[in-house]
């Protein structure tokens, strides 16, 4: 999916790993869990990016033309809920500060929308931290909503 400021919306490659991770490493400044962050490129490949038959996650990426990852959307599935459909989780999306504003997050956002449809998922769930007032108003300019009903419980394993 190509955007009209010089960017292409695609799926992750092997290739994109540690940009990707870079990106990870970013988020995880912004929401204040750096201190906690584990991840690596090898994890990466592992889990997902190397296209073998154990993938753990889906990843879309937004290559900014000439450039690196300007930013990414991770999935993750529950194969199938009580309408045996499954759900998608949009476990994180990140824009790097210099390319937001430039339609890149609506543009990922419309990948994963497409991800979901084409694998007939009856809904995408996400989360976003209480105070960002930015992150919840572009979620509603996409026909997002909070939702209702189930609040958001942790049980941590340290």
């Amino acid at each position: 999916m190509a955007g009209a400021l010089g960017y292409i919306v695609r799926q992750a490659r092997a290739s994109d790993a540690a940009a990707l991770l870079q990106l990870m490493r970013e988020l995880a400044v912004f929401e204040h869990y750096i201190d906690h962050f584990r991840v690596t490129a090898e994890d990466l490949l592992a889990r997902g990016l190397d296209g073998g038959g154990n993938r753990q996650f889906a990843t879309l990426v937004a290559e900014v033309e000439g450039a690196s990852l300007a930013g990414y959307a991770v999935l993750l599935e529950v194969p199938f809920t009580y309408d045996l459909r499954p759900t998608l989780i949009l476990k994180e999306l990140y824009i790097r500060d210099s390319a937001r504003g430039l339609g890149i997050g609506k543009a990922l956002m419309q990948a994963v929308m497409l991800h979901a449809t084409a694998h007939n998922a009856g809904r995408l769930k996400w989360d976003v931290l209480p105070g960002n007032q930015p992150a919840k108003a572009f979620y509603q300019s996409l026909g997002g909503k909070r939702g209702e009903g189930w609040e958001n419980w942790i049980l941590a394993f340290d």
